[in-house]
């Protein structure tokens, strides 16, 4: 079987006229799966029943499968997909009041970075999500959006997984998400726990695209114990990499900050963070911690939240306290993995049997 989503323009037309098929099949197909988001070959009613036919039982659109949804009070929709291989991995999509739609996905089945307050840095890293698999989980959101007259209007790069540890998946799906979905390059974030060779690449691609740094610690004793990859690349050459990101790019950055009540969110703390980032057009984005199983800590309250984000702005460093969104769901940053492990769990005890 042939996955469409998977091929370019190119690929696609070469395909289609190694079948017979005229050029212009190309381009309604395209204009079918990325303009008017068909999820499936019978909503195509300018093709030939033939045509169509033939394409159900020789191609496919995509190839994750749904295996559950959940739906926040807040409206939050977390979505787990199963991949072709049975790795699982979870996409999520945000409406918020003001008509944005934002997709969080994911590019790699688990992840390797081992942060402690993750729920995804504790499953371990079980494989790179292809160019294809990354786009399609936006691209599935994109279609539904489109069938109830509303467009995916966000993507973030935030979900299962470090986007510069899969490099190119990451970045490929990030351009075709720019070409297909016709998502603005600033409307698109990659984060990153501060893969500094990869901030460093990213300068280079050309892209309006936004870069979010993890960084939730500002001395390397504090973030190390929190972000491993910081005992290989630790707070002076990753800032240090983002000074240089932006004279290359000329674009902000980023800062994301778990606040962890006692851990990292005194005023104190936010002082050494405002010398830091002092002089660097930045933007920090405070979370108060979201819970995990493996993971003690607690939030930050709303007055100390605050607090924080007033005395960054002391050193001229914006900051926002950030509504937590799917919480109840466990769709929060940092909280996607326990129904990937619940379910692969029931697959190797049933297998066991």
């Amino acid at each position: 079987m042939i996955d469409l989503l998977a091929l370019s323009p190119d690929e696609l037309s070469r395909t289609l006229a190694a079948q017979g098929l005229p050029a212009f099949r190309a381009r309604q197909l395209r204009a079918w799966i990325f303009e008017r988001g068909a999820l499936d070959f019978d909503r195509m009613t300018d093709l030939p029943a033939a045509l169509r036919a033939r394409l159900a039982t020789q191609a496919t659109l995509g190839t994750l499968r749904a295996v559950t949804e959940q739906q926040s009070a807040d409206g939050t929709i977390k979505r787990l997909y199963r991949l072709h291989d049975g790795h699982l991995v979870e996409a999520v999509l945000m409406p918020y009041d003001d008509g944005r739609r934002t997709a969080c996905i994911s590019s790699q089945a688990g992840c390797a970075m081992g942060c402690v307050f993750c729920a995804t840095g504790q499953m371990g890293l079980a494989r790179n999500l292809s160019t294809a698999e990354i786009l399609e989980q936006a691209w599935r959101f994109h279609a539904e959006l489109i069938a109830r007259g509303e467009r995916l209007s966000n993507v973030v790069l935030m979900g299962m997984g470090e986007p510069f540890h899969n490099y190119d998946g990451a970045i490929g799906a990030v351009r075709r998400i720019i070409d297909d979905l016709g998502i603005g390059q600033r409307h698109i974030t990659v984060s990153t726990v501060g893969l500094v060779p990869g901030i460093r690449r990213f300068a280079l691609e050309g892209l309006q695209v936004k870069l979010a740094i993890s960084l939730h610690a500002s001395t390397d004793p504090r973030r190390g114990a929190l972000l491993p990859v910081n005992r290989k690349w630790g707070v002076e050459p990753l800032i240090e990499a983002c000074r240089d990101y932006q004279e290359q790019t000329g674009r902000r950055v980023s800062f994301e900050w778990a606040l962890i009540r006692g851990e990292n969110d005194s005023p104190e703390e936010a002082h050494r963070l405002g010398r830091l980032l002092r002089g660097l057009r930045c933007h920090v984005n405070l979370i108060p911690l979201n819970p995990t199983a493996g993971y003690p800590g607690a939030p930050t309250g709303p007055a100390d939240a605050q607090g924080f984000a007033a005395v960054l702005e002391q050193h001229g460093v914006p900051a926002t306290v950030r509504v937590r969104r799917g919480i109840d769901i466990d769709a929060g940053c940092g909280q996607l993995r326990d129904r990937v492990l619940a379910l692969q769990e029931e697959e190797e005890a049933t297998d066991r049997a």
